[in-house]
């Protein structure tokens, strides 16, 4: 075994201290989907977007009651709402922002393929109506080498324009209390941004760090040099943060500075969570075996599952 540096040492520490992992019991709540991202909890209804289906679909908490609320041909992701309730969706691989209409037409919100070299991801909406959209940086399904993405912002008319730097693959996102927090997956980290009245943001900083950057561009080598993948997120009352771990088939509960207080193990792999439900003490659970297009696009294997956590959204 290799030795560990110092600053390793001491992410690993703290990462890998026990976190609590109480027996748990879990319910499904939808299946027999390609892979599942993105969920919300809006409305009373739980949203989601199903990748190689191209469906964006709402269920009430049980999912007894499933409806398809859009058909994105270009594979949606991240889903968000503009303050008059029209709801916003990424469109992935035309590198497109779509604005569902009050009588259910889908129309272009934004055109961003000039800004985004890889396919569109996860996206976060202000309370302005300003939506924060992250994308890959580079093709990873194809097996090109990394590259940074930086965040863009799109604001209610449609302009865009980059507002950050290069991040490692900005991914879930939350807005809380005029901060924008972003997880980046092969980063290693959650950055935080504060939000300036005109949409632009402050200077990236830490807000949790589980260990150092991986100093490669090889997607393999630096997967095996993360020690948590973090995807998609939501936030709970006391201001920590549920995220999926990618990487670990695991949901953990994340306090500033990257101590992980509760961990959730489903026995697969976990790309997505959001707290919901009548009580907001629902934690909703995107799982799927596997993340790779080739190994999920012609399976149904994805589902979500739910289970109860103390601290509401």
């Amino acid at each position: 075994m290799r030795q560990q540096p110092d600053d390793d040492r001491a992410y690993a520490r703290r990462v890998t201290r026990t976190p609590e992992a109480l027996d748990r019991t879990f319910a499904v709540v939808v299946e027999g989907y390609s892979y599942l991202e993105s969920p919300r909890w809006h409305g009373g209804r739980l949203w989601f977007s199903d990748f190689y289906t191209h469906r964006v679909v709402s269920t009430d908490e049980n999912g007894a009651d499933s409806r398809v609320e859009a058909w994105v041909p270009h594979q949606p992701s991240g889903l968000g709402w503009l303050p008059d309730g029209r709801l916003l969706i990424v469109s992935m691989r035309d590198h497109t922002l779509l604005r569902r209409e009050s009588d259910g037409e889908l129309v272009v919100h934004a055109d961003l393929s000039s800004l985004a070299a890889g396919p569109l991801n996860d996206l976060v909406v202000d309370d302005r109506g300003r939506a924060y959209v992250g994308n890959f940086g580079f093709d990873l399904m194809g097996g090109a080498e990394m590259a940074g993405a930086p965040l863009i912002c799109v604001d209610m008319d449609g302009g865009a324009s980059v507002v950050s730097e290069p991040l490692h693959f900005p991914n879930g996102a939350v807005i809380a209390d005029g901060t924008l927090f972003v997880g980046e997956t092969f980063g290693n980290r959650i950055s935080a941004f504060d939000i300036h009245d005109n949409g632009s943001l402050s200077e990236r900083r830490d807000w949790a760090k589980f260990g150092p950057l991986p100093d490669t561009a090889d997607v393999t080598s630096a997967l095996s040099a993360l020690a948590l993948g973090p995807d998609g997120m939501c936030r709970d009352s006391e201001g920590a943060v549920w995220v999926a771990d990618a990487l670990c088939q695991r949901a953990v509960r994340v306090v500033e500075s990257g101590e992980i207080s509760h961990a959730i193990h489903p026995g697969t792999g976990v790309f997505a969570v959001a707290l919901g439900g009548s009580d907001g003490r629902t934690l909703f659970i995107c799982t799927a075996p596997s993340f790779a297009e080739h190994e999920r696009r012609n399976t149904r294997e994805s589902q979500i599952i739910t289970t109860r956590v103390d601290i509401a959204a």
